[in-house]
């Protein structure tokens, strides 16, 4: 019994250690192979809370489209270190109130249909997946939660003797407890990532800020309503957002466009017939 103990111990102890050492800041008590299995846990548990998360059962191709026509092109970039580590995949959320996105550790990123109503470039989109996809890369969620929980708690979950633990995991998932409060630090490096993701795709690499732009000229970004309630709760400093953007792109020898930007690498007609046409009214 002894041995067991010890065993177990100094399973935990490399498991330690090597997670620490894989995140890109902070200590995180979870391996790679963790996140994901914790991804494929969340998700199976928000399939039965349709009431808070509908599966978009709309036309099929919008999910098609982005998937390989988008999301599939940054996955591409040579800076996705985890790409063949994560099971990176989407999905849609049926919630046309709701203005976010959001990614599960290991690679799963769901789009609520109303972001996808809301934006008018699949730049813009490209721009907001290239965030979600570093989130998962960086590790953030999991990293929060070993902040939050300690690692008593995760050492149970990550041993199985206490199953219960995933649904209480989960359930913060639900109200945004361990996830979708992100810091500014984590805000800034996903917004870092994505603008060095796109500098590898057909998109304009600044687009991660066009989202910010058009809330902001939508008079949203002050706002208490519903349909920015979650992103501004999750996602802080939108306008100091845009700024640092441009700062990057001015360091990068870039030209500063804006989300009203014609310009054809972001992609607008395209976004129109391929996606936001094919939403339901």
């Amino acid at each position: 019994m002894k041995k067991n103990i010890i065993n177990i111990f100094l399973s935990l102890f490399s498991m330690v250690i090597i997670s620490s050492c894989s995140g890109s800041g902070g200590f995180n008590m979870f391996s790679d192979s963790e996140d994901v299995k914790l991804g494929h846990d969340l998700s199976a548990e928000m399939l039965n809370h349709q009431n808070e998360y509908p599966v978009f059962r709309g036309d099929p191709s919008i999910k098609n489209y982005i998937n390989q026509s988008i999301f599939q092109q940054i996955l591409a970039s040579s800076k996705i270190a985890k790409r063949n580590v994560y099971d990176y995949k989407i999905e849609l959320i049926a919630n046309d109130n709701t203005l976010n996105a959001f990614a599960l550790p290991g690679g799963n990123v769901y789009i609520y249909t109303g972001l996808l109503k809301f934006l008018d470039s699949e730049a813009a989109l490209a721009g907001i997946l290239g965030h979600e996809i570093a989130h998962a890369e960086k590790r953030h969620a999991t990293q929060r939660m070993t902040q939050y929980y300690g690692v008593e708690f995760l050492v149970g979950m990550v041993l199985g003797s206490q199953p219960s633990k995933i649904a209480e995991v989960a359930s913060n998932l639900f109200v945004g407890l361990a996830f979708l409060a992100n810091s500014r630090a984590d805000e800034d490096e996903s917004d870092k990532y994505s603008f060095e993701y796109l500098k590898d795709t057909r998109f304009y690499p600044g687009s991660v800020k066009f989202f910010f732009e058009e809330m902001r000229d939508a008079g949203l970004i002050s706002s208490n309503s519903n349909k920015v309630a979650t992103f501004l709760s999750s996602h802080p400093d939108p306008v100091n957002r845009i700024a640092t953007t441009n700062q990057r792109l001015q360091s990068s020898g870039i030209v500063i466009k804006d989300w009203k930007s014609s310009d054809a690498n972001l992609f607008k007609n395209e976004y129109a017939s391929n996606i936001k046409n094919k939403l339901p009214k």
